[in-house]
């Protein structure tokens, strides 16, 4: 005569989890059941005496103890296949993701995005064959085909007709003379005003600062120079943009190479950057001006810097005047120049870099592969 079937042996963390379920109940009555099953069968009750407790077949009790003991816990939670899914062809398929990526209104509907009810409806009742398919399929369907619900997403496409030849130049002189390469911006407008960041604090105790709702300081902008060769950042504030003060930061740049020799500064079409005088100037100075192409400013090398910058002295701040902000601001950028391998430095100038080239999708400094014909 065999032995009567029993659940194997069980380990303190099963026994207590399954002693948690029977307890405290749950919301899967199934998984209550089979807890119950296999809780009574460890602890020495047969068959029948487990099937009149739950009120089931002692052939369920069975397939139960079984799958504990080849499967352990994890036979707690049911694996129904739910039937076979109907099989669409691949002309179906193919149906309901060019319509799913096609904008309803240029279906004829009346909306801006399908959700997965609308995107079914449409499809059940479509001119033409409908094809009636439900949600849960639908889903699953557009996740195989790699088809998800994303944020759109904006851009500029640069109309600059000499797009090409300007980063062509830019990289030219990036690659053959970056000792004597310079990148300008501006970088702004700066208030005074309490900036959030981050930093270290207890936790559910972060620092706060107060608000301001009357901002009588103005603006300011911080023209910034980066000398590529040098890896040195240094600029100057003035209280707005106009080609006086680019002529005085263009001034520091060419006193940054005394020697004379030809210098070839990076920035972008800002009118007040490429007015007659700072072009007279720039001539006679041996200053060649490489302009960035029109809505391509993400060419310009000291875009990256500018992330550290506002990480640095903006975020997490609260200066009481512009004096203040501009002395935190410099304080940074001697103790940039003079630890330019910071691992913090580097970090935040390559997020910088993902982000101004997550705009365009295109390599730092370059253009996007030409498809082949």
């Amino acid at each position: 005569m065999s032995a009567p079937l029993k659940a194997r042996r069980l380990t303190d963390p099963e026994g207590q989890k399954l002693q948690r379920i029977v307890r405290r109940g749950s919301t899967n009555t199934v998984r209550y059941r089979r807890a119950m099953i296999i809780l009574a069968s460890s602890s020495g009750n047969t068959v029948p005496v487990i099937a009149r407790l739950v009120a089931a077949d002692e052939k369920t009790v069975r397939e139960v103890i079984h799958a504990c003991n080849t499967q352990g816990l994890s036979c707690l939670d049911p694996k129904w296949a739910g039937g076979r899914p109907r099989l669409l062809t691949p002309d179906e398929e193919d149906l309901v993701t060019q319509t799913a990526t096609t904008r309803p209104a240029k279906l004829g509907q009346p909306f801006t995005r399908w959700s997965l009810r609308k995107l079914a409806a449409y499809l059940a009742h479509r001119s033409g064959p409908g094809l009636r398919i439900g949600r849960e399929t639908l889903r699953a369907l557009l996740h195989r085909h790699h088809i998800t619900f994303q944020r759109t997403t904006t851009w500029k496409d640069s109309p600059d007709p000499d797009r090409d030849t300007k980063l062509d130049r830019i990289e030219h002189v990036m690659e053959h003379f970056a000792d004597r390469v310079f990148a300008f911006d501006e970088f702004g407008p700066l208030g005074i005003r309490p900036t959030a960041g981050t930093g270290w604090a207890r936790k559910s105790r972060p620092d706060r600062i107060a608000a301001t709702y009357r901002r009588t300081h103005g603006i300011t902008y911080f023209h910034g120079c980066y000398s590529v060769g040098d890896d040195t950042l240094w600029g100057l504030n003035h209280r707005g943009k106009g080609g006086a003060n680019t002529l005085t930061v263009l001034k520091s740049i060419r006193a940054a190479r005394p020697d004379g020799a030809p210098i070839y500064v990076i920035m972008d079409n800002l009118s007040a950057h490429k007015g007659p005088k700072i072009r007279s100037w720039a001539a006679r100075n041996k200053v060649e001006l490489c302009f960035t192409p029109t809505y391509a400013s993400w060419a310009n090398p000291i875009e990256a810097h500018f992330g550290p910058l506002r990480q640095f002295t903006i975020a997490n701040s609260h200066h009481p005047n512009h004096t203040v902000q501009t002395r935190a601001l410099h304080a940074y950028l001697r103790w940039r120049n003079a630890n330019t391998r910071d691992p913090d430095v580097l970090a935040a100038q390559r997020r910088e870099r993902a982000r101004v080239r997550s705009e365009k999708g295109v390599r730092w400094g370059g253009r996007p592969l030409s498809i082949a014909a």
